[in-house]
């Protein structure tokens, strides 16, 4: 079993350094075939170009003139020129990429190369919204959440009858996104244009990233739009069993990642979602919750845990090099990429970057690279591609106490992962910022050899174990503060 290692790229931001590196215009058409080498020499799996949708100039205005978004903006560039500051990506104008990016070729062209090195291509669905400047907003008004009478957060819509006032696109907990018209999901006749929209951005992609899936959860969407009742007999089912499984009858492989928060990741799965985001385990980690992962872990379903998207960091997070110190850092990035499941990686983090940029910007301030992160990205990227974890089989292993009394052994996560009879990996992480230690209750493939080799992959340490040790109290780790560790156990000579 394959288990996909994901790069996000903010595909402005990217195409316009590339351009100033090369001196002239890069698009998706031609983008250097070192890109593509490196990608491939990590192990990436699928690229996902986040923002690379036709925004707006009613989405744009909107951007420059928020006094707290243009305070955050000169925050992160204090150079910050007009030129820029786009929409934000995810107020859609035209579900098509605008020449200056590439255009639909070059998209296709970008696609066909990323295929031809093994690797897939992942773009943004933003199923809860559209921007202001889409052609639905006036060509077809009736798909949207809407008022007979001015309300808050509506805006009016002329039409050849009369005026509508469509709903701003919003969650539940924060106030609407003034870029964005509110799509009704209550409405049949929205769920198919949806369906039909997302059949088409599926033609050409290999997967899609869903932003706020759950937003679209009938008791969320009832919840959140209660108060503005739909205009039209409303469905009584569910959009994404239907629209997914529409897809997937056209491209079985096709890939769907859900942004999900709020505990509705089990019954997004349920609905037909690949991977859906693990935001519990993000919070548990960069709260420095050292004894939260493993609890959790352990706790969750292994088909759970195998469908789930790890990270530490996206365009909508914090830089994790500006939340962990170097030592956290690495435990908590092998942890993350020796889980099964999806691998999430931001542009950005493997160099150590500290500064999380508002998505609206196409500019990013220059940081230093950090050689710290970035060799240890290295290493961990290119060492597990040598190893099972990600390609095999893959357990949680709940840790046993090293003795009575001694708790560290929940400060500890162990995968063990398998591809080959003869050999096994296993991935250890201490969390704790203190020596902690356990026993490991490795499982030993069946009428193998009677004693096993251990060597860390990530360090120097080697050892030589009795079948009869490991499987009768398990493998005895004394762990240093922050340890990140990755044993091969094959059978000594």
């Amino acid at each position: 079993m394959s288990h996909p290692l994901l790069y996000e790229i903010n595909t402005r931001c990217w195409l316009r350094e590339l351009s100033a590196q090369k001196g002239s215009a890069v698009t998706l058409a031609t983008i250097p075939d070192s890109e593509f080498a490196s990608w491939k020499e990590l192990g990436f799996t699928h690229i996902w170009l986040m923002g690379v949708w036709t925004s707006g100039p009613k989405a744009r205005a909107k951007a420059m003139e928020n006094p707290t978004q243009k305070k955050q903006y000169s925050d992160v560039l204090p150079d910050c020129r007009d030129e820029d500051i786009g929409a934000s990506p995810y107020a859609i104008a035209d579900y098509r990429v605008p020449e200056a990016l590439g255009g639909e070729d070059g998209l296709q062209s970008f696609r066909r190369r990323l295929n031809t090195k093994g690797m897939k291509l992942v773009l943004d669905f933003v199923p809860n919204h559209l921007g202001l400047d889409h052609a639905w907003v006036s060509e077809r008004p009736e798909l949207f959440v809407q008022s007979a009478n001015e309300t808050a957060g509506t805006f009016a819509q002329p039409t050849n009858e009369r005026s509508r006032w469509l709903a701003h696109g919003k969650d539940p907990y924060f106030p609407p996104w003034t870029d964005t018209v509110q799509l009704d999901y209550r409405l049949e006749g929205t769920r198919e244009a949806m369906t039909q929209l997302l059949q088409g951005i599926a033609k050409r992609c290999d997967g899609v990233r869903c932003d706020m899936a759950m937003l679209l959860i009938q008791e969320i969407f009832a919840k959140t739009w209660q108060h503005l009742p739909v205009q039209g007999a409303a469905s009584p089912s569910e959009f994404w069993p239907t629209a997914i499984a529409r897809v997937k009858q056209m491209q079985p492989a096709f890939l769907f990642l859900a942004e999900a928060y709020w505990g509705f990741e089990e019954k997004l799965q349920s609905f037909g979602f690949d991977y859906t985001y693990d935001k519990e385990l993000y919070d548990l980690l960069t709260t420095r919750n050292v004894q939260g992962p493993q609890s959790y872990l352990v706790g969750k379903s292994r088909e759970y845990i195998a469908r789930s998207a790890h990270f530490l960091e996206n365009h909508d997070e914090p830089r994790i090099a500006s939340i962990l110190n170097p030592a956290e850092h690495r435990a908590a990035a092998l942890l993350i990429l020796g889980l099964p499941g999806m691998r999430l990686l931001y542009q950005g983090q493997l160099s150590g970057a500290a500064i999380r940029i508002p998505v609206q910007l196409m500019r990013r301030p220059a940081e230093a690279s950090r050689p710290e992160i970035e060799q240890m990205y290295e290493q961990l990227l290119t060492v597990l591609r040598q190893t099972s974890v990600g390609q095999g089989e893959a357990e949680l292993l709940r840790p046993r106490p090293a003795w009575p009394g001694n708790p560290t052994a929940g400060n500890i996560v162990l995968v063990q992962w398998q591809r080959r009879p003869s050999e096994f990996d296993l991935v250890i992480v201490n969390l704790a910022p203190h020596p902690s230690q356990c026993y490991a209750p490795v499982r030993l493939p069946a009428d193998t050899s009677t004693q096993w080799e251990l060597r860390d992959l990530l360090g120097n340490e080697k050892y030589v174990r009795s079948a009869a040790d490991l499987q009768n109290q398990g493998l005895y780790l004394d762990l240093r503060a922050h340890a990140a560790q990755l044993f091969r156990f094959e059978p000594a000579a």
